[in-house]
Order: C-alpha cells, then sequence, then structure tokens
C-alpha cells in the first residue's frame, strides 16, 4: 500500500501513515548506518601491520597501502592485531591503531601489549589504554599481565588481586598474607587459588568454586573455556559457559584450548577436537606434536603436518616445517625452500622462497620480512609488496 491508495479526504489515517513510515525509514536508516561502522571499524582494526623499512622509517600496512607513522628512528614497539605501542625516538611512549598516533607517557616506562590492549607502568602506577579509553588502574601495583580481553594485575595497598576487563575493576580476592597471582591465565577467564588452597574461576565478572585440593592443577585455557584434570572426581573436566562439566571419565594426557573448544590427546593416542558439547575425532595416530592457538588446531601425522581450519581437517606440507607460527586463523611456517608459506582459509599459498625470511602474523595477515628490510603483505588473498 502507497500514498495515493489512501482516500483524500482521510486525513488522520493518512498523516499517520505517514508519521508512522517515517519512522520506519529512520530507523532502518540508523540500522543501516551502525552496521556499516561496526563492519569498518572491524576490518579497519586488523590492517594495523608495523614494520621498519631500510630507511628506518616506521611504518604500517593500512588499507591496501603502505603508511610511515614516524619517519625518525624509533627505539622499539610492541604489537597485537588491533594496536601498536611504540617508544619514539624521543623516549615518548605512543599508540597506534588505525587513526594518528597518540601520546600516552613521557616518561621511561614498562609496556605490555596484547591484541587488543595495552598496559603500562611507571613504578607502582599501573595504566591501560583500550579502544581509546585511558585508566589508571592502581597507584600501588605489583605484578600485572597483559591478556587479549583482560588485566590481572595486583593492588598492594590492599593487597588484592584484580581483575580489569571491558573497562570495569573487579577484586577477585583480597590476601592476609603474601598475594600471589593466578595459578592459570587465559585471554578473557582465569583460575587462582584463595585462601585455603580453595581453586576458583574467574570468568565474565564473577567467581566460580571449584573446591580445595592441596596440590597443584594443570589448567589449559583459552577464551571462554578452561580444561584441566579434575584431581578429587578423577575426571577430564572443562569449565564452560558458567559451568564444570566432565569430558572424559579418565584423566587426559596432554590437551590444549582455543576460542571456545578444546584439543586433547586420550589414552589410545587419538587427537579429539571437543566445542559445544560435540567431540571430533581429527587423527587415530599417535601425533609427534599438536599446537593450538585461537581458531587452529596443528598436528604431525606420521612425516606430515596437518590442520584443523573452518571444521576441516586439511593436509598442509609432507615435511615437519623447520619453524612456524600459529595466530587467530593463520598457520604461517618455513616452507621446505627455506622461504615461507602460510595456510589461509583452507588453501597453503607460498609467499617468498627467499631464505631466512622473517614473518609476522596480524590479524589474519602475514608480513614477511625479506633482504634490505623490505616487505611482503599476503592479507585477504593478495600480495602487496613495500
Amino acid at each position: 500500500m502507497n500514498f495515493r491508495d489512501y482516500n483524500k479526504n482521510d486525513n488522520g489515517a493518512f498523516f499517520v501513515y505517514r508519521i508512522v513510515y517515517f519512522y520506519s525509514m529512520k530507523y532502518i536508516f540508523l540500522f543501516c548506518f551502525a552496521f556499516i561502522c561496526i563492519f569498518t571499524s572491524q576490518s579497519h582494526a586488523q590492517q594495523v601491520i608495523p614494520f621498519v623499512d631500510f630507511s628506518n622509517y616506521f611504518r604500517t600496512f593500512q588499507n591496501d597501502n603502505f603508511r610511515v607513522l614516524e619517519f625518525q628512528r624509533i627505539q622499539e614497539y610492541k604489537a597485537g592485531d588491533d594496536l601498536v605501542a611504540y617508544i619514539d625516538n624521543r623516549g615518548n611512549l605512543r599508540v597506534f591503531e588505525g587513526g594518528a598516533p597518540k601520546d600516552l607517557s613521557n616518561m621511561n616506562v614498562e609496556y605490555h601489549v596484547s591484541d587488543h590492549i595495552l598496559a603500562w607502568n611507571v613504578g607502582p602506577t599501573i595504566n591501560v589504554y583500550e579502544e581509546g579509553h585511558l585508566e589508571t588502574l592502581t597507584y600501588f601495583g605489583g605484578e600485572y599481565i597483559v591478556k587479549d580481553s583482560m588485566v590481572v594485575y595486583q593492588d598492594l595497598r590492599y593487597n588484592t588481586l584484580n581483575v580489569y576487563s571491558k573497562e570495569k575493576k573487579y577484586t577477585i580476592q583480597t590476601s592476609t598474607g603474601t598475594l600471589e597471582m593466578p595459578v592459570f591465565v587465559g585471554e578473557n577467564i582465569l583460575a587462582f587459588r584463595d585462601n585455603g588452597n580453595f581453586y576458583k574461576v574467574w570468568w565474565n565478572g564473577t567467581v566460580y568454586d571449584l573446591g580445595v585440593w592441596n596440590g597443584t592443577i594443570d589448567f589449559s585455557g583459552g577464551t571462554d573455556i578452561l580444561a584441566f584434570n579434575d584431581p578429587t572426581t578423577r575426571t577430564f573436566a572443562i569449565f564452560e559457559n558458567g559451568e564444570f562439566l566432565d569430558v572424559e571419565i579418565f584423566w587426559m594426557p596432554s590437551y590444549q584450548c582455543g576460542r571456545g573448544f578444546i584439543a586433547y590427546e586420550d589414552r589410545n593416542g587419538n587427537l579429539i577436537h571437543y566445542s559445544k558439547g560435540k567431540k571430533t575425532e581429527l587423527s587415530n595416530f599417535k601425533s609427534s606434536f599438536f599446537e593450538v592457538k585461537d581458531d587452529l588446531v596443528v598436528w604431525g601425522e606420521n612425516t606430515f603436518v596437518k590442520a584443523y581450519q573452518n571444521e576441516k581437517v586439511i593436509t598442509v606440507t609432507n615435511f615437519r616445517p623447520k619453524d612456524h607460527l600459529l595466530k587467530n586463523n593463520v598457520y604461517a611456517f618455513r616452507n621446505i625452500q627455506g622461504g615461507v608459506s602460510a595456510l589461509v582459509d583452507g588453501k597453503v599459498v607460498e609467499l617468498t622462497t627467499q631464505q631466512d625470511a622473517g614473518y609476522e602474523i596480524y590479524g589474519n595477515a602475514v608480513l614477511v620480512s625479506l633482504f634490505a628490510k623490505t616487505y611482503i603483505v599476503y592479507v585477504n588473498g593478495r600480495k602487496f609488496e613495500g
């Protein structure tokens, strides 16, 4: 129905319809605009790929182009997926996350970077920077650990163990004796031992009780999941979605966690992938190695190296690479010629045959450093040289 279907004399109904139509189109436009902004910001965040070129310019690859951040030689830098922190030639701490570099401190600082968060300390003062949000966590800090989605730190004034996550601060433990750091820290989850050897798990702003145990528990965790051999029930267990669940009725000899999943070897040497209650057998051979990082599982099977990517088992090589890197959904490795290749989106791509070329992974892009400080960036199925 459109405007002309209304009786011209029915002014009230016509007026109401115009109001409803106007506001409907307004909200549809706002929704589309917000979606575009979110998509653009996420795509933009993956373009922080820093390097120092042959002229000692500090550069980054951004939006399919190479950009100079600093013309003068910088002292050092540390980078994640969404940001890079660096000390410029004057000794200032700066951060770059896609727009203009920002000055954070003109003092001599110690700093640490994860994929999304920067934290630094000047003496006992601990500060954090995340997506434009700058905050001082404590003026009486002790040890601290920076992960993708949180900062775990000690406040020695109150002798507390604290977590910074999503711009909020949580006190998870107050100690009357020696304050210890957690026994395990994942990307957004941790396990710690409270007074009286009481093991607990912190996740998503809440502390969950596990139980009392005098010995140690070997935890492995990634994002939103934690795996361990439970010493009280003698089962292989996980913490997931606020619950402790048994995955196997016996202890498992080896296990690692990624983003919302675990990979483990059972007693028969089978390699199993577990995610959201579903088990998938990846290999029934005793693997020579297996490694988990973010979204990937990589393992050795006889002379082959295989990967589990996008719910598919992929044969990557028929040899064991000299070295390799896993991050996000990318597996980069030293190829048979001594150069660099990568598994991206189910395909193995040869990036260079130049021997001993360096390589790093940022987001789902691979940065390759060649002779004389020239570089290759492989991203979104395209290769750029600069």
